[in-house]
């Protein structure tokens, strides 16, 4: 069965920030709609993802190229600066909280037992951070402010791959696990993810057919 879902679970505090802030309260804000619930651009997970598996295609065509998976790259995601024919079959949503999750909350707010500032700060919290000088002290005017997503929060994505090849499936779960890290200051250790299809063992099930592919070029 084809996957239909990307799962994210954030396993340190990540900011998939929206380019602004807000006045006197925080520099960097992340993306969220109007009830609160936090959300990651399906354009910007795409961008990831496709990053992850050019991660990928470049180690494995180190190896051999007995299976093309620089093709399988191009006919998922694209090939770079080409026209809408040659964009890929890989479409994805906006990675939102789980439909579940969300009709709770909605229940909640709709009872008027919750506001959407209750939401947000319920799944969020504030982390600041100041440059230190020579002496350990905090330089002036270095303080800095920016919404985090919480570890635990989940977010899903709906997938839509057309009629993929067992590859195909293959080299996106491997660009899936290779998408270690997400948001503002992902290079510099944070926003550490945890990127599934569909779930755990679905997921497994694919990576060992990875591996088999890997296995046929080594044997």
């Amino acid at each position: 069965m084809t996957p239909t879902k990307i799962r994210i679970t954030v396993k340190s505090a990540a900011t998939f920030g929206r380019g602004d802030g807000v006045a006197g309260f925080v520099d960097r804000e992340i993306e969220h709609d109007a009830n609160g619930f936090p959300f990651l651009r399906g354009k910007t997970l795409k961008g990831l993802l496709s990053e992850s598996a050019e991660n990928v295609v470049f180690a494995l065509e180190k190896q051999s190229n007995l299976h093309d998976w620089r093709a399988a790259k191009d006919e998922l995601f694209g090939k770079p600066g080409r026209g809408n024919e040659e964009r890929g079959s890989f479409h994805i949503s906006d990675a939102i909280l789980s439909a579940g999750l969300r009709s709770a909350l909605q229940k909640e707010l709709d009872a008027g037992t919750m506001t959407k500032e209750d939401i947000l700060y319920g799944l969020t919290g504030i982390r600041r951070q100041t440059a230190m000088n020579e002496y350990g002290a905090p330089e002036n005017a270095t303080l800095r402010s920016m919404r985090v997503l919480l570890p635990g929060v989940v977010l899903e994505a709906e997938l839509n791959m057309g009629s993929p090849t067992e590859q195909q499936i293959s080299l996106l779960v491997a660009a899936a696990l290779d998408l270690r890290r997400a948001g503002t200051g992902r290079n510099r250790g944070r926003g550490a993810v945890l990127v599934e299809l569909d779930d755990a063992n679905t997921t497994q099930r694919y990576f060992e057919k990875f591996a088999k592919f890997v296995e046929e070029v080594e044997a």
